[in-house]
């Protein structure tokens, strides 16, 4: 097999202060329609960078600003491509709407108590999570005229609530904590009684501190999580698609990887390809992919691949892009953005 590498493609500076977040549009990509992601930073800001498709580079397209008072932690697409969500420590969610190639707030959601960590659309772009520093989870119905409704709170967690990921295909939100839990919620009906179906923590296997991301495979019957204990791990459920009338299928943990990064793992994300990236606080990326080979009782998920030094600081976010070949983002305390093409 030829040794893979990942190449920084380019190094995208703009941001005046660290950068916590970003999100790849997943309507760009595809059918000549060039690349675009929104990054958010303690500097008030996101930015809208675009591919260009003549020499692949990126570029600042705009600049969302004077809307925020304070970091904006987290931003999120919907899955049409045409809002943006962007959670702030400034306790409100913004609504944009990319009208003509400018960014109007068409949009405040209010409601949570202080920062609010992360946001996030469902796969029909019919509900978005939030969850905050509040202890507490929100979920938001999308109305017609962009008009959003809480349709509930979900308490459940002890401590401040760092992501919120919606399933990629069922109705099931996650969220995970400083408490060292994820907990998984489920519409037990069509009452909007949303509840806690599952805590996975400690005594299942679950991480020994903070939980600060998690993703999920294409399929949605794996999830990824990664945590403040230094340790990744894999998760799988049954039956993904067969919920619906069949009740909740619980998940269950699959491994544990650990020794890969020496300080806190902020950011997990699983590519389309199967290949599942960490960025972490020794500001290293890794990659790991099925371990095919694998003998019995052996290592399910092996390293396919480390980068020492992908910035000079935390690394606290990474991301795969939509499209064919996807491309590697990654978000750091350094004030950069970095794009990484994996390849041989």
């Amino acid at each position: 097999m030829e040794r893979l590498e990942l190449k920084e493609v380019q190094k995208l500076e703009g941001h005046t202060d660290r950068v916590w977040s970003l999100d790849w549009n997943p309507a760009t990509g595809h059918a000549g329609v060039p690349l675009v992601f929104a990054s958010c930073s303690g500097d008030k800001t996101v930015r809208i960078w675009e591919q260009n498709l003549s020499n692949s580079l990126f570029s600042c397209k705009a600049v969302l600003e004077e809307t925020h008072t304070r970091t904006v932690r987290s931003c999120a697409w919907s899955p049409s491509g045409k809002l943006l969500a962007t959670a702030s420590f400034d306790a409100t969610t913004a609504i944009w709407e990319n009208v003509g190639g400018d960014f109007e707030c068409v949009s405040t959601l209010e409601g949570h108590e202080n920062e609010v960590k992360s946001v996030s659309w469902n796969a029909s772009g019919t509900l978005l999570a939030t969850c905050s520093r509040d202890k507490s989870v929100w979920i938001w119905e999308v109305q017609p005229g962009n008009e959003f409704e809480c349709v509930s709170v979900l308490q459940g967690h002890t401590q401040d609530v760092k992501m919120v990921r919606w399933h990629p295909t069922e109705d099931i939100l996650f969220s995970c904590s400083y408490d060292n839990n994820i907990k998984v919620w489920a519409d037990e009906g069509d009452s909007d009684d949303w509840q806690c179906v599952q805590t996975l923590g400690e005594p299942n296997n679950g991480h020994t501190s903070t939980v600060w991301a998690l993703s999920f495979n294409a399929s949605g019957d794996k999830m990824v999580t990664c945590s403040d204990d230094l340790s990744l791990k894999v998760w799988e459920t049954d039956n993904i698609g067969m919920q619906s009338g069949g009740g909740f299928a619980p998940w269950r943990h699959r491994c544990t990887l650990t020794g890969y990064h020496e300080r806190t793992i902020f950011s997990v994300h699983w590519s389309r390809g199967g290949i599942f990236a960490s960025g972490a606080a020794d500001n290293a990326i890794r990659l790991f992919v099925d371990n095919n080979e694998s003998q019995v009782d052996g290592p399910l998920y092996k390293l396919l691949l480390k980068k020492e030094k992908a910035h000079d600081m935390d690394i606290n976010y990474v991301q795969w892009s939509p499209g064919e070949k996807p491309l590697l983002a990654s978000a750091s305390d350094d004030g950069t953005i970095k794009v990484w093409d994996l390849g041989s």
